[in-house]
Parts: C-alpha cells; structure tokens; sequence
C-alpha cells in the first residue's frame, strides 16, 4: 500500500513529487454527467499556490490544471478523471546541502527509516506541494456536493500565534474570507494582528501556527456509519493526513469536555419546514458517527513550519552531530494557504459519505 490514495466509493490517487515534472490527482467514482471544466478547478488552486504574498513561499507556480481523461464535450463519463499540473518554478540544487542532514521536525530520518532512501529535492512526496492535488480532486467533490444538494463549505483562519478571531461559523461566507486579505480570516481586526504576528516571526527567522475552522452547511441527515466509519472518524483521519496538521475537533471538540451533560445536549426542535433539527450545534452536525442535518463543524491545528530559518541542532545520515540552518523559499505559516485545503479533505469525506449512503439504503 503507498498511502497515495483515499477514500471509498469516491477515491482519488495523488500522484508527483514537490521538485518532480508534474503533479495530479485521479478521481474515481465520480457520477457521470456532472459538468466540468478547468474553469471549475482553477480558483481553488489559485487560492492554495504560493507566491501570492510575504505570508507565503516565494516560489512561483501557476498550477495551471490539464484536464487528461474523464470528462467528454464537458461533461463527467463516469470514468476515472484524470488531473495534471506542471512544476515550473522547482529550484532543485537548493536543496544539495541536505542530503546527508536530517531536518528537525520533518519526514527526512522517517522516510529513510521506512524506505531507505528519500527525495531530498523539496521532501517529495512528504512536501505540503502535495496538498495541489487534493485542492484539484476537492473541486470536483465541491461541485458534486453543491449540485446535487446546494452543500456550501466555508474554511477560515479562526487561530493564528496566539490570536484568535471572531466569526459566526452559522453566516460566514468564502467571499468574506476573501475580502480579509492574505490571511484568511473575515474578522477584520484579527487578521490585521495575525499578519503582523507572521510578518514578525517570518522577519525574524521563524514560524508560527495556529488553526483552521471550516463549516459545511446542507448536509442531509444520515450520511455515515454508526462504529468503525463513523462521519467524524473518517474527517479526523483526512484532516489528520494534512502536512502540519496536529490535531482536529468536531463540535465542541476538547471545548465540551468542561461542560455538564445538561449543558452539551442539543436539544431537538421542528424546524420552520416541519423538519427534525437541533436548537444548539455542539455534536458539530454529527451524532452517533451519522450526520443530523445541521451544519457540520470541524477545526484543525496546524503546527509552526518546521523549516526556520535559524540555527538547529541535528545529526547527519551517518549519525554525526551537526548544526543546521535552512535555505530556500518556506512559509511562515501554512494557515492562509491551507483554508482551501481544509475545504477539500471536508468535501471529498463528504462525497464518499454521500456515495456509500446511496450504495447502502438506495436514497
């Protein structure tokens, strides 16, 4: 098994190395008959590409997406669709200094570990330039998602060094996040010291994290499964395979643990079109691992970039003592970049949720 591939009913393969001649994702299982076009790929990418910014890595990409297979006069086919974009901006020889140095806090001495070798250009495979292709397979799951039941997801920077901001998760919209700058944040006055605290620890040599809030709002009820693939186990296990990530919460997350029972409940109401919903949403839109149709919640952290721009103690292959201090183009922080990939891994759970639905009750 080479790890390269996620989901279900709806699976997509990632494929290309950060320094390699391309990268891309294949989507299987998507239904046929969905139109799409590049047109509906390309803003997600443009939103995760670095070079946009003193927040974000210098490199230079276009992500420019090539539709290779899967797709006839614009619409799906129900076979595998195939995503390619190029690298055009990789800076290989950068990377030199390393091949005989391990990074603190990266996947250097683990990739050695497991397969006695490692791409040293950029990490390979182990380099958050993979994420590209996730963002390219989420598109396809969005469109999915907002045609067939008009599901919208909206990922926002909530946590960053230490500053936290004030968005209503219930009417937050992406062209607010937007509109706040680099950052991606829609609170005003907190994006404003979130980018002065990167811009800080990016001047000084160093990195920071913090984390990413996303809301997915129209989910019907009763997507998941009730024991091993309950929905907010399988989004723990997307979002946890995010480079950086460290941790996620559903809900009230860590937050309930202080609460009393009377206290966390949700209680049930009639909705305004008689339906069954909830006065409060502190399940995160998920009880007993199955969706009830409020909106789902999730937050993720994400650590400080590992690579800093200061000196580090280290070893080398050979297991000699060594100091360390980096090179190249880096993010001071992954959180304005990472929203949209956030937004992905929440799609795609969803679209393989919503197939393995159809698959088990023909709804």
């Amino acid at each position: 098994m080479s790890g390269s591939t996620f989901g279900h009913l709806f699976r997509v393969t990632t494929f290309g190395e950060s320094h390699g001649p391309a990268l891309g994702a294949i989507v299987d299982g998507c239904p046929p008959r969905l139109a799409l076009s590049p047109d509906d790929i390309q803003p997600d990418l443009d939103r995760r590409k670095p070079g946009q910014g003193k927040l974000s890595s210098q490199r230079r990409e276009k992500d420019q997406v090539r539709i290779l297979s899967g797709v006839v006069d614009g619409l799906t086919t129900g076979t595998p669709i195939a995503l390619q974009f190029d690298n055009t901006d990789a800076r290989s020889k950068a990377y030199d200094h390393l091949r005989e140095v391990y990074r603190p806090s990266h996947a250097d001495f683990t990739y050695d570990a497991k397969f006695g070798h490692r791409d040293v250009a950029g990490g390979g495979r182990s380099s958050a330039r993979e994420t590209a292709a996730r963002v390219a397979a989420g598109a396809v799951a969005r469109k999915l998602l907002g045609e067939a039941f008009g599901i919208a997801i909206v990922g926002w920077v909530s946590r960053a060094a230490g500053i936290d901001a004030a968005v209503n998760a219930d009417t937050v919209t992406r062209a607010e996040v937007a509109t706040c700058g680099e950052v991606q944040c829609p609170d005003p006055a907190a994006a404003a010291s979130m980018t002065a605290a990167i811009d800080a620890a990016r001047l000084d040599g160093d990195t920071v994290g913090g984390v990413i809030s996303c809301v997915a709002r129209g989910v019907p009820a009763g997507w998941g499964n009730p024991v091993f693939d309950k929905l907010d186990a399988c989004l723990a296990s997307a979002m946890m395979s995010l480079p950086a990530a460290k941790g996620v919460e559903t809900g009230s997350g860590f937050g309930g643990v202080d609460m009393r029972g009377s206290e966390h409940n949700d209680p049930f109401v009639v909705g305004p079109g008689g339906e069954v919903m909830t006065s409060s949403n502190r399940s995160g839109g998920i009880q007993g691992g199955i969706s009830n149709g409020m909106p789902i919640f999730t937050r993720v952290a994400f650590k400080p970039v590992a690579t800093i721009f200061k000196p580090q103690q280290t070893v080398t292959t050979a297991g000699e003592a060594t100091v360390l201090s980096a090179k190249g183009r880096h993010d001071p922080c992954v959180l304005p970049r990472a929203v949209v990939i956030v937004e992905a891994m929440l799609a795609l759970v969803l679209c393989d949720a919503w197939l393995t639905h159809r698959g088990q009750t023909g709804a």
